[in-house]
């Protein structure tokens, strides 16, 4: 190539050009050489025009692409958690079971959604772990290691697709450790709970919950079209359970009380919070209500009360309907929707009204128990045993 152009440096640019550079230089050169000395001046001054022409449009191609693929790059990086969640429950959806999906989806869109504005490459740990310990004091350490496990599952889907190159989840280690809570609230406790929770959204939903036993989002985000009080009863779709199934909750008379004291707002579809979404601010209105029960445990010279969540009162109400017998095992474990031997096979999966009669009745005589002891009277509720 020296020779033939007659400079030192053709050869090592030639080689730097790519393909369709080098096509253009080549074919720029004159199509005869000529053999005399001024004739070949003419020609080497020629191509070296020519190489300085086609090595300048190349780099400028080049400078080009490499501006494009920083703009690529930068749209990645700057694509945020809750712009990303979509995407990655409409890949995720056919190769999950229902029940499966829809959990997922609720940990994805609900409990992280505090890091839904956030670029996903510049989401940390440390903010993770922050709204790992929200989850854990709103909901008990299980719920924070599901939704933990939810969140690094996507952000491996992340990876895989190029969004990022790290799996920030990654060595945040569990709470559980595989021990469920086993916290049980007793029938004074409850009462006390009662009595603290003030006539606002947050005090009517956990007298619900304690009315029903049901999970708390099922209450907070109740609609006015779930909340059929000529039926005397509350009917969740299949897409607001936990196992995807769709749920009938009986009401009694105190239940239906406190839904007949919500006042309507006009642009509210929920029964509780603003705009249309359900109730918000769960930590904070927890926070208030565990301090109305420590100043009144503390005017009278008692202890604190142990540490409970709002999950515990789902529990404490199977429990004391069972203690209490007031409802046969198939039929309390149908009030908090659960699906077991009892419920199992086709007609456990379908009818959402499997054991309505049992359900009710017990509900009813919760109800007035509950209602009893709040107000300082024996309960004289006797059981009728199936």
């Amino acid at each position: 190539m020296r020779a033939r152009f007659g400079c030192p440096w053709g050869s090592a640019m030639f080689r730097s050009l790519t393909p369709r550079c080098q096509a253009s230089a080549l074919g720029s050169l004159p199509a005869e050489r000529r053999t005399t000395s001024s004739s070949t001046q003419s020609a080497t001054s020629s191509a070296s025009s020519a190489w300085g022409r086609s090595f300048r449009a190349c780099s400028a191609r080049r400078s080009q692409d490499v501006v494009a693929e920083k703009r690529v790059a930068k749209a990645k990086r700057t694509i945020t958690l809750g712009e990303l969640v979509p995407l990655y429950l409409r890949d995720r959806e056919a190769a999950l079971r229902p029940a499966t999906y829809i959990e997922v989806s609720r940990y994805l869109e609900r409990y992280w959604a505090p890091l839904h504005p956030n670029a996903i490459e510049a989401i940390q740990r440390r903010e993770i772990v922050r709204v790992i310990d929200m989850i854990d004091d709103e909901h008990g350490k299980v719920s924070a290691d599901r939704a933990r496990t939810a969140l690094s599952a996507f952000f491996a889907w992340a990876v895989r697709r190029t969004y990022l190159d790290l799996n920030p989840v990654q060595n945040i280690g569990r709470r559980a450790e595989g021990e469920a809570r086993s916290r049980v609230l007793s029938e004074p406790e409850l009462v006390e709970v009662w009595k603290a929770s003030q006539d606002d959204d947050y005090g009517r939903i956990v007298r619900l919950l304690i009315l029903t036993g049901q999970r708390k989002t099922e209450i907070g985000d109740l609609s006015e079209s779930e909340a059929l009080p000529d039926k005397r009863q509350i009917e969740l779709p299949e897409a607001r359970t936990k196992n995807g199934r769709p749920h009938v909750v009986p009401l009694s008379d105190q239940a239906l009380a406190i839904l007949g004291s919500i006042s309507k707002h006009e642009g509210r579809l929920c029964l509780f919070g603003r705009g249309l979404r359900g109730f918000q601010g769960w930590s904070k209105a927890k926070a208030a209500l565990d301090e109305r029960i420590a100043y009144a445990r503390e005017a009278t010279g008692s202890r604190p009360m142990p540490a409970w969540t709002l999950h515990d009162v789902r529990r404490s109400v199977v429990t004391h309907l069972h203690e209490l017998g007031f409802a046969q095992p198939h039929a309390v474990e149908a009030i908090v929707n659960h699906l077991s031997g009892h419920r199992g096979g086709v007609a456990g999966v379908y009818n959402k009204a499997l054991y309505l009669a049992e359900r009710r009745r017990a509900l009813d005589l919760w109800g007035a128990h509950i209602s009893a002891l709040v107000a300082g009277r024996a309960s004289n509720v006797v059981p009728l045993r199936a």
